[in-house]
Formats: structure tokens, sequence, C-alpha cells
């Protein structure tokens, strides 16, 4: 009977042992490695964003590095959910196919929401926010949006402001990107170019000789996400929240922009 006893008791003992190591296994898992099992990504541990590395502050070349606030705010994110940052330099006009075809996990490239992108991705609250202006040279006869009717406007490839100047012209030059539609400006092309205001902020502090004639509005800019993807989503969202929360947002809008960017403006003609 002792010899029973002393085995029931050895048992016990090593089953309690057992538990003990189940749950400190359990609770050694890595921050990274529960990110991982929540939900799909490109690559593992990674968080591989697109941006254009065309648009001046918000994603250009530095060297090889692809840096801007666009890229800060990817980073940002990636942080939170305990991944590594993987930025991705792409067109700007291929990057929402990118994402429904899962060759980037999101987007943070200041896509503007709109009814025809949110039949393909899921964007989350906005991390900033602009408005479509209308750039002449300082010489320009424009003056209100009757003065658009007719003349030549030009827009980068693959941006909301095609629809705008659509509805003013059908000369409308397409170019790669608002810088360049902007440097056309300046040296005696076009007769405006649609932007948003901080690209043209940006061009004229550069020294483009060229004006802001018109606000025709505010634009949401926000993360694209894949539809399928619903818990990348809901993570990537909560914490961009965060982010705004702590103030943390504003200061990456400050030291790449210049000025703070993720409030939504008031007081703009529509």
């Amino acid at each position: 009977m002792k010899k029973i006893g002393l085995f029931l008791v050895s048992m016990m003992i090593l089953f309690v042992i057992s538990a003990c190591g189940s749950g400190e296994s359990s609770s050694n898992e890595t921050d990274s490695e529960k990110t991982e099992s929540a939900f799909t990504l490109v690559e593992d541990g990674k968080l591989t964003f697109a941006s254009s590395g065309e648009f001046k502050p918000f994603s250009f070349m530095k060297g090889a590095e692809m840096v801007g606030y666009d890229v800060a705010v990817g980073k940002a994110i990636a942080e939170k959910l305990g991944l590594e940052a993987n930025p991705v330099r792409a067109k700007f006009s291929g990057i929402v196919t990118g994402v429904t075809e899962g060759r980037y996990d999101i987007a943070v490239a200041s896509h503007t929401i709109t009814e025809d992108r949110l039949k393909k991705v899921d964007f989350t609250t906005p991390y900033y926010y602009s408005g479509p202006v209308v750039y002449t040279r300082p010489d320009s006869d424009v003056e209100t949006k009757e003065d658009l009717n007719g003349k030549e406007i030009s827009v980068a490839r693959g941006t909301t402001y095609l629809d705008i100047a659509e509805e003013y012209t059908d000369k409308i030059p397409q170019v790669d990107s608002d810088v360049v539609a902007l440097q056309s400006l300046a040296s005696g092309h076009h007769d405006a170019v649609i932007t948003d205001d901080i690209t043209g902020m940006t061009a004229t502090k550069n020294g483009l000789e060229i004006e802001a004639k018109l606000h025709l509005g505010v634009s949401e800019q926000a993360i694209a996400v894949n539809k399928e993807n619903e818990k990348l989503y809901k993570a990537v969202d909560k914490a961009l929240k965060e982010l705004i929360e702590s103030g943390e947002l504003q200061k990456l809008s400050e030291e790449w922009v210049g000025v703070d960017i993720t409030k939504e403006p008031e007081n703009v003609e529509e």
C-alpha cells in the first residue's frame, strides 16, 4: 500500500511539473509569433507595404532607401504589430491592384478614399487629410472654376484628380507623378495642374514658380488592405488609431511634411 501511495504522489508531482512547463512555453511565445498566426502575410514576420517613391515628402528615394511620411507611417504600424517593416517601391497606378492580388500586405501610398477603390480594397481610418487644388503659373488668367473650361489641365496618372479635371475639359495630359506635372507647368506647359495642396506647397518651397488658385475640397488619405484579410485590416486600423491618440502620428507629419496634416481641415470651399 505504501508503494502505491508513493507512486500516486510521484505521478501527481510529474503532472504538476508538466503543466507548469506547458504554461511557461505558452507565455514565452513572442509577440511576433502571435501576430503572424493572427493573419496572412506576404512574408512571415514582415509587413510588406507599397509606396510610390515618387511623391515627396510622402515617399521618395534618398539614395537606395525609400523614405517619407508614408514610409514612416508604414514602419510605425509594423512596429506596433511586432513585425519587420518591408517597404516596397511600386508605380502608384498599380499599387491597389498589387494589394488585391496579394503582392503587398497593405498600401501606405497616399491613396484617397473613393467609392471605386472601396470596391477593390478596404480602407483604414484616414492617416492624413489634403485637398485638390488648382495650380497655375503666376501670370495665368484662371481665377474661378469657370475659367478652367476648355483649358489644358495636367494630372498624375492613376490619381483621383483625373475625374475632377474631366468636369472642365477633355485636354488632360497624364504624367507619371504630381511633381512632374508641376515642373512641366512651371516650365510653360499646360494651363493648370490639379494636385493636393501639400505637394503644391512643397513644390513652391523648392523654387517652382507656381501658385495655388482654387481649393476644390477635402480628401481623406488612408491605408489600403485586401478585403479578404479582415484580421490584418482590424490590426492595422487599431495600430493607426493608437498612433493618432498618442500624438505620434502628428509628430511624424510635422517631421516629414512640416505641418500637422492628421486633422481634417475646416472651411474649405466645396
